[in-house]
């Protein structure tokens, strides 16, 4: 907790990894996760972002980035039968009303839900082809999203990103995928021609 006092004043933003199953065995423990809520909640200038396997439903003040399934078993309903986009835009307003802060809501191949309060919009994923391996994606869309966000993007914005970034990486077969500032631009760059292709 000092450490994170002493260099926020040095960083745009603070990307809370809390992948440890049981609660309080770890680094992000209820302490700490209330310590970062008022830290947030004191420098609104500054971009939080949580992404936990297990307590995304704990984290407050704080932008959350949940799969799926974390999504819905933070407001507790998973295994509640099918999962329409009305209850998908459900859940992810329910989380933007526990953390005051917008919601990233990664839906695999098919992009990103970006939740704010009053409404969510749908980013679609960036279209591959040949073989894929996913294993990082979901640390992949965070970095583009946490990347744009300190550089002033809007949380859409920030979740094309994240999409353009994902969709380089799990082309990296086998290995911990990058994407480097070219890759993502080029890759921004196809997507707005393929885009355009399906307008015309």
């Amino acid at each position: 907790i000092a450490r994170l006092q002493e260099i926020l004043p040095h960083v745009h933003g603070v990307v809370i990894a809390d992948q440890v199953q049981e609660r309080n065995c770890g680094v992000i423990t209820d302490r700490l996760r209330d310590e970062i809520a008022a830290l947030a909640h004191a420098h609104p200038d500054k971009v939080f972002i949580a992404d936990s396997r297990e307590r995304i439903g704990l984290f407050r003040e704080v932008i959350v980035k949940p799969n799926l399934r974390e999504a819905l078993q933070a407001v507790g309903l998973v295994g509640e039968g099918q999962t329409d986009e009305a209850r998908v835009e459900a859940c992810g307003a329910e989380l933007v009303r526990r953390t005051h802060r917008p919601a990233f809501i990664t839906l695999g191949a098919r992009g990103t839900l970006v939740c704010q309060a009053g409404n969510c919009r749908h980013v679609p994923a960036v279209p591959v082809t040949g073989p894929i391996d996913i294993v990082g994606a979901g640390d992949s869309v965070m970095a583009g999203i946490v990347s744009a966000l300190c550089a002033g993007a809007e949380p859409e914005e920030a979740a094309l990103v994240g999409n353009l970034v994902a969709s380089i990486t799990i082309q990296q077969i086998g290995t911990t995928g990058t994407a480097s500032r070219q890759q993502v631009w080029e890759r921004f760059r196809e997507f707005i021609q393929i885009r355009q292709g399906l307008q015309d």
